[in-house]
């Protein structure tokens, strides 16, 4: 059945006269073209909105035309990624369906001391981890033990996360700390750091979800246990990848009882964290094979050909049908009411 489908996106710059995006639609590789390219192609009536910091903007640009879905791009509000919970509540407050996580899932989501909390609520193991607030001393609890990994508390996308970021004394800690603290004007996250294998496990759908093929982040060759981390060049930066042999792949060497237990795990954390329709757990897998709960993701980027979209066409779910069906599960929810 033909939808009418808005897909909304924040931009960097002004968004183009009139919101014509055709050239875009025609060659762009971002993750927006690449979902209106897919449901176009399923014979959807579809819509690109794009916004900037302008909110009576953005709710015109939303009423305009009459929508069945929105396809909710969003990853923040006036380049500010922690106010990405706002556009969801103004879709909201507005009753229109959207796709990807509810307002209060973004909100949780987005302070990983709180995720931390209810994920370790619900049996689910974590590393060991302590908040240093702006303006405090950093101060570590004795149960807390060295190597750390130093984050910002509300960021995403491995921003403010280098190779500096593991500190291995109580100097370093304090130093890094105070770097998020000034740089990012964030409170700090400290996490035991735990030595293993960097995997990510997509989970799609609600009644109930299913976890897909593990991802793996897989380091050169050589390289040692600390410096194998999902820095943010590691993760966007592709002169900084073949530099260094890092490359993502399907995760291979796992027995299926591994596999079949990083996909109920990531179930479990996709279902505590508020998650819906679509999302990423990030996990590290120690030497004994335990599972470490990294971060629970909403809405992680969905362009063709990234490691959600990878894992999902691995697991037989095809680019357009996996946009299809996250636009049907926003659907059903305007008949729901929920």
């Amino acid at each position: 059945m033909k939808t009418r489908i808005l897909v909304l996106f924040d931009t960097d710059g002004e968004p183009p006269a009139g919101q014509d995006y055709s050239r875009q639609l025609e060659s762009g590789d971002e993750a927006e073209f690449d979902v209106a390219r897919a449901l176009r192609s399923q014979g959807h009536d579809v819509r690109l909105f794009g916004f900037r910091d302008d909110l009576e903007a953005l709710v015109a640009g939303v009423r305009a035309e009459p929508a069945d879905v929105v396809f909710n791009l969003t990853e923040g509000f006036r380049n500010v990624s922690a106010l990405d919970y706002g556009v969801a509540a103004v879709l909201e407050m507005l009753g229109l369906p959207y796709t990807g996580a509810s307002a209060a899932g973004l909100m949780l989501a987005r302070n990983k001391a709180l995720t931390k909390m209810v994920l370790a609520y619900q049996g689910l193991r974590i590393p060991h981890f302590f908040v240093c607030p702006r303006g405090q001393p950093t101060q570590r609890p004795s149960d807390v033990r060295f190597p750390l990994i130093v984050k910002p508390l509300d960021e995403d996308a491995s921003v403010g996360i280098a190779q500096r970021s593991v500190v291995h004394d109580d100097a370093a800690l304090a130093e890094r700390v105070a770097f998020i603290h000034t740089r990012h004007t964030t409170a700090a996250i400290v996490e035991e750091f735990i030595a293993g294998r960097e995997l990510y496990v997509g989970v799609i759908g609600n009644d109930p979800p299913r976890a897909l093929p593990p991802i793996e982040m897989v380091f050169a060759q050589g390289s040692s246990e600390e410096s194998r981390i999902a820095t943010f060049k590691a993760k966007w930066s592709h002169k900084y990848r073949q530099a260094h042999g890092i490359e993502n792949c399907i995760a291979s060497n796992l027995p299926k009882d591994l596999v079949d237990r990083l996909g109920e795990v990531a179930v479990r954390t996709y279902q505590a964290a508020g998650l819906r329709d679509y999302g990423r757990i990030d996990v590290r897998l120690a030497h004994d094979d335990e599972i470490y709960i990294v971060e629970a993701n909403p809405n992680p980027y969905l362009a063709a050909g990234e490691d959600l979209a990878w894992a999902a066409e691995e697991g037989g779910e095809p680019y357009a049908q996996l946009m299809q069906k996250i636009v049907q599960m926003a659907g059903a929810r305007k008949k729901t009411g929920n």
